[in-house]
């Protein structure tokens, strides 16, 4: 790509990104839908003003390390012993009965075997983005219910690690059970490696050195990516060592600091990932995915609220009028929904059809809208339609 292309692609993708984010906030949207509606716009099935997603696509993976990154700075070993005592059994429980759904919905329209997994996997999680977002910052620290949306989210992020995990396994060489068995083999090395280099290394030049802000900020991104390309080399994805990079540092003191540092380049990042995910949406395939899709989210928009508060108030967390707001914040696909499709999609051995991929990402997409509508047209949010319900 010529500089002058380069330029002005990075020029269409933000300016568009600010319209389009300022019409979802208006309406109440999320961004993400912004981003990847602004893709679909300007890229090769839309007006083609962004012809060549390479880029983007390139710049949005280093967005999905870095949010794999951050998500295991917040994995206090701690904290998450004391999450696992409170939703465990509404987590896994919820996540295994869509996981079944989805296979199901999946059967029916003659998926197979493999791609029916994956769309039951894409099912089984919730966004942690629009969660929080949309959670004024009272209720995130101060009340149960932010509390318990932490836990359960937290938890659903673990369990898409493992799945990530898995999807990259069984598509290094198409061997499934013998790529699976390697990853086994190599991640507890990989884990090893990098504990022993955070206690003899890294945790001794940040106490050294960590007045000095701006190397704590290199130091962090160098480790990221430092153990993202040993990840690789591995034979595991860069985004699982990414993962292990967070974790292995974040007991130190310095993890909120990094995390906080690391953000607005994470954001810059996803922005660019959103847009190449709805730029590689083949546009020719919406008249073969928009019916199933529709119906996968009418399922999940349906049935997910229900069986969160449900879950909820059997295991003796909420009452039903809290239990009920729960299941509704939480009530869409996620983020990770995009990142396991775009996974699998991926390379020779992809373990889905573009169809397969088409269709959860359609399913994300109108399960992020009617799901963000829900939420504001009934509970207090930082952009809610009501004066009484508007909430920082």
């Amino acid at each position: 790509m010529q500089e002058s292309q380069f330029v002005f692609s990075i020029f269409l993708i933000f300016t568009g990104a600010a319209i389009l984010s300022t019409l979802a906030l208006y309406t109440r949207q999320s961004v993400l839908v912004a981003y990847m509606i602004l893709g679909m716009i300007l890229g090769p099935s839309g007006l083609k003003l962004v012809p060549d997603i390479n880029l983007s696509r390139e710049i949005g993976d280093v967005g999905i390390i870095f949010l794999l990154f951050l998500l295991g700075l917040d994995l206090n070993p701690k904290d998450l012993l004391h999450t696992l005592q409170k939703t465990t059994i509404v987590t896994v429980v919820s996540s295994l009965l869509f996981a079944l759904v989805g296979f199901a919905v999946g059967y029916l329209f003659g998926f197979t075997f493999t791609e029916n997994l994956l769309i039951g996997a894409a099912l089984m999680f919730s966004s942690t983005i629009i969660g929080l977002k949309l959670l004024p910052t009272t209720a995130l620290h101060h009340q149960p219910i932010g509390e318990m949306m932490i836990s359960i989210l937290l938890l659903q992020d673990i369990l898409a690690i493992l799945v990530l995990i898995a999807i990259h396994g069984a598509s290094l060489t198409g061997n499934k059970l013998t790529d699976l068995a390697l990853t086994v083999i190599t991640l507890p090395a990989l884990l090893g490696i990098a504990f022993l280099l955070q206690h003899y290394l890294i945790a001794r030049l940040i106490a050294r050195f960590n007045r000095i802000k701006e190397y704590i900020f290199l130091l962090a991104l160098g480790w990221c990516m430092g153990l993202a390309e040993l990840a690789r080399y591995f034979g595991l994805s860069a985004e699982i060592g990414a993962f292990l990079a967070g974790v292995s540092i974040a007991e130190g003191p310095i993890a909120l600091y990094i995390a906080q540092s690391l953000k607005p380049l994470r954001d810059f990042c996803l922005v660019m990932f959103f847009f190449a995910v709805g730029a590689s949406f083949d546009l020719h395939y919406l008249p073969q995915v928009i019916f199933p899709a529709v119906i996968l989210a009418a399922v999940v928009l349906g049935l997910k609220p229900g069986l969160f508060a449900a879950l909820l108030q059997l295991t003796g967390h909420h009452d039903k009028k809290a239990s009920i707001e729960v299941g509704l914040r939480l009530g869409q696909t996620s983020e990770f929904s995009l990142l396991l499709a775009y996974l699998a999609a991926e390379g020779s051995a992809a373990l889905i059809s573009p169809k397969a991929n088409y269709l959860i990402q359609a399913t994300t997409l109108i399960t992020f809208m009617v799901s963000s509508y829900v939420v504001v047209l009934r509970y207090p949010t930082p952009v809610a339609f009501s004066e009484k319900l508007r909430r920082d």
